[in-house]
């Protein structure tokens, strides 16, 4: 068992010390007597619960914010308050609270274009994002996200995120994302609680997540709270609608390539609601006409029911279910996709105590069907997730958050199966692996005094890579070995094969995982911050291309792979200007990480029993500057964003032993120097604009410049056999070109008649306006005409018009 307590830069023993200073500190006893207000805010219309609404008290400076369900609590001295409720696209609430005795009060808020009349507030109420300690985070609205053009029109979440400052990429149609210079499976993203494995619709021109079903986007680069874990680089984490408890409403939508409906309403009014949501694309369907026999085509289904048992418990029951799926000729067809199911029970032990359970399953799932070779394959992997949530609101200084979490894993590497009797495939499935990953946190809020803000906890993960039915056993536990000869490494043979039994472990670790940030308010509009943060990641992405495809799989740490280790820093300036119309953030940060893998020369990943034969272990780390500069209010709103960084790796040859049969000539890989990672991107800028005209007319544009992706370019050839054959240098030595784009559209909204049950809106817009060729590739080949070699750019997108229809009722 691998404890890594020295690893870690602050010792243990004074970090617990120090939390219990703060601790005792915040619970002194004083002699005025205190109350607590509490309750639930959401939305009028449907009582759909609203998340980050700002509950405020002028007169102390203070407040509390709505919890991931509507929930608030606040501890205040007993005395008349004047109470602000406030949430962006909502009119505020201000009443005055008499506290002279624990008062539970819900609100319910009305969004601003049903106001009669201009509501304009002269009070200087502070934010609370200015003020709170939590930091490198970014938000973003369904309204927002629903605003930014992209390919084709359709909106679509993890793309607008790509235009927020330490998020990218790898380039046009591809998966996943990168933050902050990380690769794509250190992102957690979390469906209403659940893990979603693979982000993408085909191949990465969507993203799986329905805007119409979403209510809360959020995303967390840096300062994580210590209740999530498993990942190194971010946390997106997405809440799907509740559901329309009043009234029965449909929304939708058909664009240039896919449609989506989405229905939502009462299953009994004010206590039980339902959503459904579908999306489907069917370019594929005229295909026929033009005689072409292939397919690509996805769609996806979300589904929700809430109820309210009573005012101190609310269960909720979710899902989400989508498939993709190509085909050539139907004789190569390609399917894949995620499964997720989520049960969740809300209880409010008090006014200060509120808790969630939830009983989580997650499932990705891969095919493939290859009929002119006779066989089937399938891959995936399977969570089982058990975790429970306590929030305590002890005073207005102090909230304390704690829980535990368990996840019970199951990796199918591949499964091949004959489809045709005369194909002479045997049915052979790879070995399964299992693990168990637990943890147990305590995250705490303190606000020490009117300036200085606190957010400090600490995780503690355990994760057990169970047995499995075959396990290979190495000389010398060496799966790799190095030939001096040819300079390369080469895939080690087993010696012999075990069976340890389902029920034993091959490898357990445990970490402690620190985390702090801190705010320092000079006043109610700037503000300094920092933050520490230690994360443990025990699952890899087994991939070698800079965007991860379906066929990839995740295997667990054991005993040849180490969990990825990472402790990153970063500081920050906040800072609200002309009374919140514009806001100005940047940030500093650096991430170390160990452990992190990387592929030897001519790795081959797929169906590959032995992934520890063509791997390495090395370092990496990534720094930068963030800066967003945004503008909040009037009829001209957006931001722009730019960011400045590197990310590296480096992986060097193993130290030899007496006993380890490691030679001493190892040359690891780029002779154990630094070399760019295939997310490195120096400079990434980001301009989004959004102008209302009038009430019928909007429009919208965004550009995107940023440095091409590293690559590696031949830098030589040689004759073998008749043959030309490139070789190449250094690896990640060479760049893409620069990527650039804009991207326009314009959204017109008939007037609204009262009378008229059916609203709706055309969206017009055009993706890469002028027209760039932005490079996916460049390969080289010898022209057939003269004999010489010549670059060849491979380009996804050129300029693509398009139209949506949305309509609601």
């Amino acid at each position: 068992m691998a404890l890594n307590y020295n690893e870690i830069k602050i010792q243990p023993k004074k970090i617990c010390l120090l939390l219990l200073v703060l601790v005792l500190s915040s619970l002194q006893v004083e002699a005025q007597q205190k109350y607590t207000l509490s309750g639930t805010i959401s939305e009028a219309s449907s009582n759909e619960t609203l998340i980050g609404v700002n509950v405020l008290f002028p007169s102390l400076k203070t407040g509390v914010t709505t919890n991931e369900y509507g929930f608030y609590s606040i501890t205040l001295p007993e005395g008349q308050y004047e109470i602000i409720v406030s949430y962006l696209g909502f009119q505020d609430v201000r009443e005055s609270i008499d506290l002279s005795t624990d008062i539970k009060k819900d609100f319910s808020l009305l969004e601003e274009a049903e106001q009669l009349e201009e509501v304009v507030i002269t009070d200087d109420v502070e934010r609370l994002d200015i003020r709170k300690p939590q930091m490198s985070v970014n938000t973003l609205s369904a309204g927002t996200i629903k605003q930014i053009p992209v390919v084709l029109g359709e909106s679509d979440v993890i793309k607008s995120l790509l235009l927020l400052p330490g998020i990218s990429n790898a380039g046009e149609a591809s998966s996943g994302f990168n933050v902050r210079g990380g690769a794509v499976d250190q992102n957690l993203i979390l469906l209403d609680e659940a893990i979603v494995f693979n982000s993408s619709h085909l191949f990465g021109l969507f993203s799986v997540f329905n805007p119409d079903a979403i209510k809360d986007v959020k995303l967390f680069k840096g300062g994580i709270p210590a209740r999530y874990g498993g990942r190194l680089s971010s946390v997106l984490e997405i809440f799907q609608k509740e559901g329309n408890s009043k009234e029965l409403k449909v929304n939708g939508g058909i664009g240039a390539i896919s449609s989506r409906l989405l229905i939502e309403g009462p299953i009994a009014k004010d206590r039980s609601s339902f959503l459904v949501g579908g999306r489907a694309s069917y370019a594929h369907l005229f295909l026929p006409l033009f005689d072409v026999n292939n397919k690509a085509y996805f769609y996806d289904l979300n589904t929700k029911i809430s109820h309210k048992i009573n005012d101190r418990n609310n269960i909720y029951l979710s899902g989400y279910f989508g498939r993709d799926l190509f085909s050539i000729n139907e004789s190569f067809v390609n399917t894949y996709g995620n499964a997720v199911g989520n049960f969740r029970w809300n209880h409010l032990f008090s006014d200060k105590l509120f808790s969630n359970l939830s009983v989580i399953y997650s499932d990705y799932f891969y095919g493939l069907v290859l009929d002119f070779v006779g066989f089937e394959w399938d891959s995936g992997i399977q969570n089982f997730n058990l975790k429970y949530d306590l929030k305590h609101y002890l005073n207005d200084k102090f909230q304390v958050n704690y829980g535990l979490n368990n996840i019970y894993y199951v990796f199918n590497p591949g499964k091949i199966k004959p489809n045709r009797a005369d194909s002479g495939i045997v049915e052979d499935q790879i070995t399964k692996k299992y693990a168990n990953e637990t943890a147990a946190y305590v995250d705490i809020e303190h606000k020490i005094n009117e300036r200085l803000s606190l957010n400090y906890g600490l995780r503690v993960s355990h994760f057990n890579r169970l047995g499995q039915d075959e396990f290979f056993v190495y000389e010398n536990d060496n799966p790799i070995f190095f030939d001096p000869t040819f300079q390369i490494y080469r895939e080690g043979n087993p010696i012999d094969t075990i069976d340890p039994g389902r029920g034993s472990s091959l490898e357990k670790f445990t970490n402690l995982e620190p985390r702090v940030s801190l705010s320092y308010n000079f006043n109610a509009k700037r503000s300094i911050k920092a933050s520490y943060t230690r994360l443990a990641q025990y699952l890899h992405l087994l991939s070698n291309t800079s965007s991860p495809t379906p066929l990839d799989v995740w295997t667990p740490s054991g005993p040849f792979v180490e969990p990825q280790l990472l402790d990153q820093y970063a500081i920050g300036y906040f800072q609200d200007i002309n009374d919140g119309e514009f806001s100005f953030e940047t940030e500093l940060f650096y991430k170390d990480i160990q452990n992190r893998i990387d592929y030897i020369d001519g790795a081959d990943l797929i169906a590959n029993d032995a992934i520890e034969q063509v791997i390495l272990s090395g370092e990496a780390r990534a720094y930068g500057l963030e800066v967003l500069v945004r503008k909040n209010e009037g009829r001209f709103k957006g931001w722009l964003s730019y960011t400045l960084s590197k990310s590296e790796q480096r992986t060097p040859g193993r130290t030899a032993s007496a006993a380890n049969g490691i030679s001493n000539l190892e040359t690891g890989i780029n002779f154990g120097e630094w070399y760019n990672t295939p997310y490195d991107k120096t400079h990434d800028l980001s301009l989004f604009g959004s102008y209302d005209l009038n009430e019928k007319w909007n429009f919208n544009a965004n550009f995107v410049f940023q440095t091409g992706q590293p690559t590696n370019y031949p830098i030589g050839q040689f004759e073998f056999q008749g043959l030309t054959i490139p070789y190449y240098g250094l690896r990640n030595d060479e760049r893409l070109p620069a990527y650039h784009r804009l991207d326009i559209s314009a959204t017109l909204t008939p007037r609204k008649n009262r009378k008229r049950k059916v609203q709706s809106e055309w969206v017009f817009s055009i993706y890469n306006a002028y027209n760039r060729m932005n490079a996916a590739s460049i390969n080289f080949r010898e022209n057939e005409d003269n004999g010489r070699n010549e670059a060849l750019r491979t380009s996804i997108f050129g300029i693509i018009p398009s139209v949506t229809y949305n309509f609601k009722f």
